[in-house]
């Protein structure tokens, strides 16, 4: 909160669910007096702490089913939203955003045109496109795909948004998620190639932050057609598909072209300082940000500091 006092454009929302609690939503989201339950509860702790609005990560809606549970409960919340503003806020719009899959299986499933209705944004997670369940080593957030060498680009960015807007979701209701990490494949000649193992990480065996890439040894090699980067130690033979800051310059000026809504990063502990920070490198290239005031008043928050505006 006194982040948002001191940086007046600066929004701070809460986010809901994730690739582990994402198994609690099917049920929370298929009756309507559930989807009043969790909506009036995630507005309820948005005005106690303050936010500016509510995230839902859903990964995923398995089948038509969910995907309009999905619309269902994305509405109940947008409309306790808006009854708080009508009440405590002069009409004030609070956010609401999902992040969704860049992956051609999960997207199909979801109602994109009416996401693109209820929803201010949608945080599409365009990474994780190889890791230790790929059957060769390949690039994890590459832009374009590689036809010269299929293996190393299952999947693209560009094909992804292409899907959302063709299928109704307005260009600039998109931000383009990018990696802070790195996938790492051990014993491997190269990129598309096979490998055995995917070794230790930063947090997670495979996973190693951006921070601490490349490692000593290693050489970063580009893919142009792909636009995609990666770290290889011939000695090794450790391979780690990571964003360099030229292929972060090159995701933003791709998305300016599309009219998209702009970027986020997965997630900010993992970025470098300086002139390599991934962030700062697309907030440059970005030019401006969003620039509407945050919220400040939340007089029937159940703490008093929040009430009293941190005075």
């Amino acid at each position: 909160f006194l982040h948002k006092k001191q940086q007046r454009h600066l929004k701070v929302m809460l986010s809901i669910g994730g690739w582990t609690w994402s198994k609690n939503l099917p049920a929370t989201a298929s009756s309507a007096s559930t989807r009043k339950t969790f909506a009036q509860s995630a507005v309820g702790l948005m005005k106690d702490w303050g936010f500016d609005g509510i995230d839902i990560d859903w990964e995923y809606p398995e089948d038509a089913t969910q995907a309009q549970d999905m619309i269902f409960l994305l509405q109940a919340v947008r409309d306790e939203l808006d009854s708080y503003a009508s009440q405590h806020a002069k009409n004030h719009h609070f956010l609401l955003s999902i992040a969704a899959p860049t992956g051609a299986k999960e997207y199909k499933k979801l109602k994109l045109a009416e996401l693109g209705q209820v929803l201010d944004y949608i945080n599409l997670m365009a990474y994780d496109f190889a890791g230790a369940w790929s059957n060769a080593t390949g690039h994890g957030a590459n832009l374009y795909n590689n036809t010269e060498n299929p293996a190393a680009t299952p999947f693209n960015t560009k094909d992804a948004v292409d899907a959302y807007i063709n299928r109704g979701v307005p260009a600039n209701k998109l931000v383009l998620g990018m990696p802070l990490y790195g996938s790492s494949f051990q014993q491997t000649e190269g990129i598309g190639k096979p490998y055995t193992g995917v070794g230790s990480g930063t947090w997670e065996y495979g996973t190693w932050d951006y921070r601490v890439l490349p490692k000593p040894g290693a050489e970063i090699m580009c893919d142009n057609t792909a636009q995609g980067c990666y770290s290889y130690d011939a000695q090794t033979k450790e391979l780690i598909s990571f964003d360099t800051p030229d292929i972060v310059a090159a995701k933003v000026e791709w998305l300016k072209e599309k009219g998209l809504g702009g970027s986020m990063f997965w997630e900010a502990s993992g970025d470098k300082n300086g002139s390599d920070s991934l962030i700062n490198k697309s907030f440059v290239g970005l030019e401006s940000l969003e620039s509407t005031p945050n919220f400040l008043d939340y007089p029937i928050s159940t703490y008093a500091n929040i009430i009293k505006g941190m005075a």
